[in-house]
């Protein structure tokens, strides 16, 4: 019988040991923006089946929602009160107002504190288990100083609210600058199989023993048109996003992957893939 434990585990923030398969919750609100709202029966389903399949770490975030229907609340009636061993990872920094069909503008330092309040109530929660600052919106990171924002995490941390600390859409200098400030568990940027373009924060996110969550593991909005890939599938007798999640496992012990979706059966395709093994040419052909 297969899995997700086969992928293996790790220990983030050196304390909280989760399968290397997670799951991610920005879909199941919606699965993509300007689609219609999920149904709601099957979004709670599907959070609980993550659980019983083995997943151990969810990814959600309270700017997560769409015509009513948010992940946090969806994530604490499912679960709560929550399963011994469950890691829940949130972020903060991007403002989303009631009007935004996604996030518009960064918070201020001031807005950092009602943000994390805001996640601890909606889940239910007297701490957060990993909380990342997430910078920017779409474009591609930028060095912008990173320090008097990842600063107020540090405080909250320090006063109990917060266990790990994480950054997100960022790059090696700011990565840096935060763990100048506090220590840092996991860096959550854009990467998948087809554009790694992120190898050099990778290798230090490995060097330091620091999780590596990407989102976007599967190409982001559709799933990447890659004859590579597909060869791979083909072989193996997998489908393409088994392949790209498994690639990524296959790069790094501190890749942690967190597919997220609003159907059973994707659901059920996605945490299959952490038993799935390519071997050394299939990486090479992928290029990873």
């Amino acid at each position: 019988m297969t899995t997700i434990n086969d992928a293996g585990h790790f220990d983030l923030g050196g304390d909280l040991r989760v399968a290397r398969m997670g799951f991610g919750a920005m879909r199941l609100p919606t699965s993509g923006f300007g689609t219609p709202a999920n149904d709601r029966g099957t979004s709670l389903a599907v959070v609980r089946r993550a659980v019983e399949l083995g997943a151990d770490h969810i990814d959600t975030a309270a700017f997560y929602y769409h015509h009513g229907l948010a992940a946090n609340e969806l994530i604490r009636t499912a679960l709560h009160p929550y399963p011994e061993g469950l890691v829940i990872a949130t972020k903060v920094g991007p403002y989303r107002g009631p009007d935004d069909p996604f996030p518009s503008g960064q918070l201020p330092p001031s807005g950092l504190r009602a943000e994390v309040e805001r996640n601890l109530e909606e889940l239910g929660l007297d701490r957060l288990d990993l909380v990342y600052l997430r910078v920017g919106n779409v474009e591609d990171p930028n060095e912008e100083s990173i320090g008097e924002r990842f600063e107020v995490l540090a405080a909250l941390r320090e006063e109990g609210l917060i266990r790990h600390l994480g950054v997100s859409h960022i790059t090696a200098v700011q990565l840096a600058e935060a763990r100048g400030i506090a220590p840092v568990a996991a860096v959550q940027n854009k990467f998948d199989v087809t554009q790694p373009a992120d190898t050099e924060l990778l290798a230090i996110c490995e060097e330091a023993g620091i999780a590596y969550a990407p989102y976007f593991p599967l190409g982001g909005f559709g799933i990447p048109d890659d004859a590579r890939v597909k060869a791979v599938a083909e072989r193996h007798g997998a489908t393409v996003p088994q392949v790209l999640l498994a690639g990524l496992l296959a790069l790094s012990p501190v890749m942690l992957a967190i597919p997220g979706t609003g159907s059973l059966t994707h659901l059920e395709e996605n945490m299959a893939a952490a038993s799935l093994r390519l071997t050394p040419e299939d990486l090479a052909e992928l290029g990873a």
